[in-house]
């Protein structure tokens, strides 16, 4: 009995261990911590708290995970996913909304370029699909005599003509411009090339609001003179093609 007394007494409790590890392992984390706010700047230093947090507050060992999340790469929540959410749809719905009208206005254009295939008028009208909208350009020449703002025969049946493309559902606004070659001009009505293209962009535009489909506060009329030309103005064709007046069908997005 005295023997087996003896060895009882001999067996070491070895259950201190535990905590004792816990400490060393607080300890550690203690010191990165000093040792990252010594040496690094507030971001990187915000960044390391993020990882501490985590780590004492998921319950595991400061050793049993390395992997760390930067903050770009930690996941929106709340209102900021709420926010990226709207901004992204709303970027769609607007992207939707231009490739429709878009849409719409080439459909306008085919309809303006039958007519003048069908009516052989292709050295008179003209039109153009861009992203400041559809473009129709008239022949000066064919609209108005030289030094004149007054809309000739042909010209107010093209406008007539033109009219009719410019109602839509919905409607769009409307600009009409004139434009001039560089010649002087040699007339007691009109001081300047400007004066004149104001002036015949208003007439033709008076000839479009003919038309009792259109919304006449929708339209307005601008005056480039000679200051816009689409050619140089070295050879009678090329002045011929500067002298134009162009309606502008703007889309309906911003």
């Amino acid at each position: 009995m005295r023997k087996k007394k003896k060895h009882k007494e001999d067996h070491i409790d070895e259950t201190w261990l535990v905590p004792y590890a816990d400490l060393l392992t607080l300890l550690l984390a203690l010191f990165i911590v000093l040792f990252a706010i010594s040496k690094v700047d507030q971001e990187k230093f915000a960044e390391l708290a993020n990882v501490m947090r985590g780590e004492f507050s998921s319950g595991e060992g400061i050793m049993e995970n390395g992997t760390t999340i930067s903050p770009e790469e930690q996941p929106l929540v709340g209102e900021e996913q709420e926010e990226k959410e709207e901004e992204q749809q709303e970027k769609a719905e607007d992207e939707e909304k231009k490739r429709a009208e878009i849409e719409r206005l080439a459909k306008i254009q085919q309809k303006i370029n039958g007519y003048i295939t069908e009516n052989e008028l292709t050295d008179v009208l003209d039109t153009n699909l861009t992203d400041k909208g559809l473009l129709i350009s008239i022949l000066n020449d064919v609209s108005f005599d030289s030094g004149s703002a007054e809309v000739s025969g042909d010209g107010q049946e093209i406008a007539k003509e033109v009219s009719n493309f410019l109602y839509t559902n919905p409607p769009h606004e409307i600009t009409v411009s004139g434009h001039t070659d560089n010649q002087p001009i040699h007339s007691s009505e009109f001081k300047s090339n400007w004066e004149l293209s104001v002036m015949r962009a208003v007439n033709f535009m008076r000839l479009l609001l003919g038309n009792e489909d259109l919304d006449e506060r929708l339209f307005s009329a601008k005056g480039y003179g000679e200051y816009e030309p689409i050619a140089p103005n070295d050879s009678p064709q090329n002045r011929e093609k500067n002298r134009r007046v162009e309606v502008l069908i703007l889309p309906n997005y911003e």
